[in-house]
């Protein structure tokens, strides 16, 4: 605990020392005036101090939603309960992060005898991220005011920030085509009518002819034909990379801030029609997991795993992802690598450790590219400047093109989208996969 002097002393103290530069005064020397002044200011202080309200009358606590979605509203408050028998003035600080966009993080609050005061603020997170909030720092002002006792009061709390789902409409437009296609319709994109058998009917004038069963025919003597739908309890894993490629900004926003939202639309996808999603984030090592399941909560649980992560500023080790996939998941399955088709990262460690996944699983690599330079590339030149960005655009654009090619070349299924599509083709190469019975 300090004992800190307040504004009214030096308003004071200011209007003492005017009145000494107008009053007349004996004849003192005017350092023997100052040093005396800033002895009674002193005592005062700390006489104030001592008799102001002791912190142990007074109760703090902080309390605040345990998640809040980053660019979302939120409120914080405090609570200040004194068992003092006078009232108190308190002015409170918070260890608040200026990323959460706090209108105020400090309160002047005063607090009548044996009462409780609550003081509130509004929060508006930039960013996603665990915020551990480990104190408060009070000052309580003495009776007089020119005092005041100051200590850090140990109040933890957690502030969870989640990624915004900013892809949720594509995510539910993406439900009802599944939906459609599970009821053995075609949707409107033709995606097929699913592998898994589900009924017997009568023969339709819009049915295949391959779908007519010729032994129920025979037997009833009426074309009858096979039904089908959409595979369930199917299992999709996410691979998401938080290695140094995507650390890498798309329209301000780091590559794996499109990366996680593409993944959440694809797990309420998934789960809501029925299948399994997991998560498996890696950089240099596996960073976090979350077994696939069926669960109400399993969006919840998959962006909890995740929403802490930060991109490392070091290579990713495919290889020992895959080998850790595999290990988990031996029975077929989709798996999504979230990455960045750079040339470098593919060549050098992606393409090495395919063999370990594509043998068993089908094996969907999305990444989201950068429409800016796709603009270089096409734009016109007038300065040396422009030339050797044109030229470096292009070179860039035609990387990523055979990099791609190369991957499907390998039976890989390849999502390469501009910012902002990135999710909604996810979610229907997943629904193609449904339909083909390619799971």
């Amino acid at each position: 605990m300090s004992i800190l002097p307040t504004r009214r002393l030096a308003i004071v103290v200011l209007v003492v020392a005017a009145v000494l530069a107008v009053a007349p005064l004996p004849e003192v020397p005017i350092w023997i005036v100052a040093v005396v002044v800033a002895a009674v200011g002193v005592v005062l202080v700390v006489l104030d101090a001592l008799a102001a309200v002791r912190p142990g009358a007074l109760t703090l606590e902080r309390r605040h939603p345990p998640v809040v979605v980053a660019d979302s509203t939120a409120e914080i408050e405090w609570t200040v309960a004194s068992e003092a028998r006078r009232p108190v003035r308190l002015l409170v600080a918070d260890e608040l992060a200026p990323s959460l966009r706090a209108t105020a993080r400090r309160f002047d609050v005063r607090v009548p005898a044996g009462d409780v005061t609550r003081v509130r603020t509004t929060i508006r997170p930039l960013r996603r991220g665990r915020f551990d909030l480990e104190r408060l720092s009070v000052r309580i002002v003495g009776p007089l005011g020119l005092g005041a006792r100051q200590r850090d009061v140990p109040l933890r709390t957690v502030l969870r920030v989640h990624p915004p789902f900013r892809s949720r409409d594509e995510a539910e437009l993406a439900i009802r085509r599944g939906r459609i296609l599970d009821l053995g319709l075609r949707s409107a994109r033709g995606l097929g009518t699913g592998t898994e058998f589900e009924q017997l009917r009568e023969y339709g004038p819009d049915d295949e002819f391959r779908r007519i069963d010729w032994t129920a025919t025979a037997r009833t003597g009426r074309p009858i034909v096979r039904t089908f739908r959409a595979e369930r309890n199917q299992t999709v894993v996410a691979v998401l990379d938080t290695g140094r490629v995507m650390a890498g900004r798309v329209e301000g926003v780091p590559r794996l801030e499109h990366a996680m939202d593409a993944l959440t639309a694809l797990a309420t996808v998934s789960t809501r029609l029925g299948d399994r999603c997991g998560l498996v984030a890696f950089g240099a090592e596996v960073r976090a997991e979350v077994p696939p399941a069926r669960r109400r909560d399993q969006v919840g649980r998959i962006t909890e795993a995740m929403y802490a992560l930060e991109p490392e500023l070091n290579e990713s080790d495919y290889p020992s992802a895959f080998a850790h996939v595999v290990a988990r998941h031996r029975r077929r399955a989709m798996l999504v690598l979230l990455s960045d088709l750079l040339e470098p990262a593919v060549e050098d460690s992606l393409l090495p450790g395919l063999p370990l996944i594509t043998r068993t699983h089908l094996v969907v690599v999305a990444g989201v590219r950068d429409p800016q330079v796709e603009d270089w590339a096409g734009a016109p030149v007038a300065t040396d400047e422009e030339v050797y960005r044109r030229a470096a655009a292009t070179t860039a654009v035609a990387d990523r093109r055979r990099t791609a090619a190369r991957l499907r070349g390998l039976g890989v299924t390849v999502v390469d989208a501009p910012p902002g599509q990135l999710a909604r083709r996810l979610a229907d190469a997943y629904l193609l996969a449904k339909s083909t019975g390619r799971l």
